[in-house]
């Protein structure tokens, strides 16, 4: 009994000094994976990451013990569930991440195991003898005999993802020696620094950030003006609209101050602005010349050719 006591104060002592040490936490899914995938994956993220394992009751216990110093504890409190581990780290969390998910191997189907993709079987010979052909068809799994085995003719999908692998498509895969299904840890949540986020977060970059801070900001300036009432966002908006209103108004009335008479007097003489356009000048001015001269040529041909019209009337 006080084995077991001291096993539980050391393991409370640990987790404590891993909360306190680190400030980040990848709350992982350990199903199906094996004692050789944990030490793999434990040696990939040493001096990067620690792992860390316990019965949830164990670590339940220890975070709400842990919770009036340090009330933020309380949000890992809803992740202990299912069969779940911790692991620590300060490094970046893309790469620990990454590390995690790299460490997978094949499996094969078992018999009441949730599929978690789509399991097809290829067409193509299986090198069965025919003898196995009503194993196939109890399956509906169109095939033919060719060159004295079974063949089967289309690909099909055995297993839809999220539906229970039957015994007969279990014994199907395995006599074909498909292994659909890959295991090893998945992220179920990650703790930064008093919060809690989905992995997908990680993935979310720097334009997608400003885009969506870009709209925001958009949002609020539309309604803000459409409210009239001012934030920062809208002043901008605000300020160049009163202008216009201001240039309408003087345009509209004798009002008026410097910066504004050149706009007034082209408004009043736009024909004298017109004529001080500037005039396009160079290849463009020559080739818009080319006409001119070979009509100026066309004309002479037609007067020298005594049967041009310019005869006709003579």
């Amino acid at each position: 009994m006080g084995g077991r006591s001291a096993s539980k104060t050391a393991y409370f002592e640990k987790l404590k000094y891993l909360l306190d040490e680190y400030r980040s936490i990848l709350i992982v899914n350990v199903d199906n994976v094996s004692s050789q995938q944990m030490h793999e994956i434990r040696v990939a993220l040493r001096g990067d990451a620690v792992v860390l394992m316990g019965k949830n009751t164990m670590v339940r216990r220890a975070l709400k013990g842990f919770i009036g110093d340090n009330p933020e504890y309380e949000r890992l409190l809803p992740h202990v569930r299912g069969n779940i581990g911790f692991i620590f780290t300060n490094g970046e969390l893309k790469d620990i991440r990454a590390t995690v998910l790299a460490n997978r191997i094949a499996a094969p189907a078992r018999a009441g195991a949730i599929a978690p993709l789509d399991v097809w079987i290829p067409a193509g010979n299986t090198g069965m003898e025919p003898g196995k052909t009503s194993f196939f068809q109890a399956l509906g799994v169109p095939t033919k005999i060719a060159r004295g085995t079974i063949e089967i003719t289309t690909d099909l999908k055995l297993v839809e993802a999220g539906s229970k692998v039957g015994p007969s498509e279990a014994t199907l895969l395995n006599m074909l020696n498909i292994s659909p299904f890959t295991y090893g840890m998945t992220i179920a949540q990650i703790y930064d620094e008093g919060q809690t986020f989905e992995s997908e977060v990680l993935d979310i970059g720097e334009d997608q950030l400003l885009a969506t801070l870009l709209s925001a900001i958009r949002t609020i300036s539309t309604i803000s003006l459409a409210t009239n009432f001012p934030t920062l966002p809208s002043v901008i908006h605000s300020v160049v609209n009163s202008y216009k209103k201001l240039l309408s108004v003087a345009i509209e009335t004798e009002y008026s101050w410097p910066e504004i008479e050149e706009l007034k007097d082209r408004i009043a003489n736009p024909d004298a602005y017109a004529a001080a356009a500037p005039v396009s000048t160079g290849d463009a001015g020559g080739e818009a010349e080319k006409p001119k001269e070979d009509e100026k040529e066309v004309e002479s041909d037609a007067d020298s050719d005594g049967s041009g019209f310019g005869g006709l009337f003579d």
